[in-house]
């Protein structure tokens, strides 16, 4: 439980490094985690939330699960239609190339 809790904080501060940087110059955020995954941020949550879960399984942390991630996925979808929106095919051709959830280890993308 301790190394997906670490390794999604770790994950999760990565991350939001790149996105802090890229929001501020107004360009898509497609190095460091982002050039592994579109959802480095979520995933790095999704991951905190099962070290919890295995730690300290409840009633309500197996309720909650679920629903959580379910809404992170949600959150993620309607983000991706935003960043279309905003970066039109620059972002259409990197989310062809870049997994959503889970990297591809044996690939580098054009962004890492």
């Amino acid at each position: 439980s301790t190394i997906f809790i670490i390794g999604g904080f770790a994950l999760l501060s990565t991350a939001w490094k790149v996105l802090y940087q890229a929001q501020r110059a107004h360009h898509l955020a497609t190095s460091g985690p982002y050039a592994r995954l579109r959802h480095p941020q979520y995933l790095g949550f999704i991951l905190i939330m099962v070290g919890f879960l295995l730690q300290w399984p409840t009633l309500l942390t197996l309720a909650m699960f679920p629903i959580l991630v379910f809404m992170y996925v949600r959150l993620a979808r309607r983000e991706e239609a935003e960043a279309e929106q905003v970066f039109g095919d620059a972002y259409r051709q990197y989310r062809e190339r870049t997994p959503a959830w889970l990297p591809r280890f044996g690939e580098r993308s054009a962004g890492a």
